[in-house]
């Protein structure tokens, strides 16, 4: 054996990680496909009227595959919430990390809502 020893703490987190991580990816997968019908069928006749770059489409999309699916849907609701008469409007990346006050328990707290 040798001098390094594993932290138990570390390799339970690892394989934990790994299990939702092959959970989320079938969920990932259906919403990015919903997505991508929406925006090449009724968003393709609508036209582009987002108030928004990228727009709510994308900027969903980009959430669910960088965050998973449950705090990136989240993130793309309270996007959508925003583009509306009197929301914001303009320059509005996908954040790199998760919201601190988020959790899966909390999921309004992943979005930015005003």
């Amino acid at each position: 054996m040798s001098d390094e020893q594993l932290d138990p703490g570390q390799v339970i987190r690892t394989v934990v990680d790994s299990f939702w991580s092959a959970v989320d990816l079938p969920f990932k997968l259906a919403a990015v496909g919903l997505i991508v019908a929406y925006r090449y069928s009724f968003s393709a006749f609508a036209g582009r009227h987002c108030r928004h770059l990228p727009s709510c489409s994308e900027f969903t999309q980009h959430a669910i595959w960088r965050h998973g699916f449950w705090p990136g849907g989240w993130m793309g609701a309270a996007r959508i919430w925003r583009c509306r008469p009197h929301g914001t409007h303009g320059y509005d990346p996908v954040p790199e990390t998760l919201p601190a006050a988020g959790r899966w328990y909390f999921p309004w707290k992943y979005g930015r809502w005003r």
